[in-house]
């Protein structure tokens, strides 16, 4: 596949029930199970996910989580990580990370999520043909949609 070909789409769901290879996670550095999105999608995939996470032994920090100091850009690296990371697959989709317990601002993690998914894509060989930003609110869902409209006149 080509550059920057993956669809970008905006949905509002439980992301535990979308159709796709792979769902990003926001998780603490020891990889224990959590609430609010995290909490969901161990609750989907049962024990298996908790043993699979105790297996890998954590997640070093600066990886993927947020700190008080570079909460953008690190935000930014999770994404960019995140499709680095899935380019072999097709379908790949994101929760609206770091908003929910973490308490990032929703309108500017939603900007740096496009912005940083739109140039990953851009950068990264990949098969992905479709990456979804699923929204738990209508609100967050609006907030995105903004984003991508905002991304596709630059």
């Amino acid at each position: 596949m080509r550059l920057g070909e993956a669809k970008l789409e905006v949905v509002v769901a439980d992301i535990t029930t979308l159709k796709v290879d792979a769902i990003v996670n926001a998780a603490n550095a020891n990889l224990a199970v959590g609430g609010g999105v995290d909490g969901a999608i161990h609750r989907a995939a049962g024990p298996q996910l908790a043993a699979a996470c105790r297996a890998i032994g954590g997640c070093p920090t600066g990886e993927v989580r947020t700190t008080p100091d570079g909460e953008a850009d690190l935000l930014a690296s999770c994404y960019r990580r995140s499709i680095e990371a899935a380019r072999e697959f097709e379908s790949l989709a994101f929760p609206a990370i770091s908003t929910g317990v973490y308490g990032f601002p929703a309108s500017r993690a939603a900007a740096i999520a496009v912005a940083a998914t739109k140039a990953a894509l851009g950068e990264t060989p990949s098969a992905l043909r479709r990456v979804i930003f699923c929204c738990h609110s209508e609100s967050s869902a609006e907030l995105h949609r903004v984003a991508l409209l905002g991304a596709a006149g630059q």
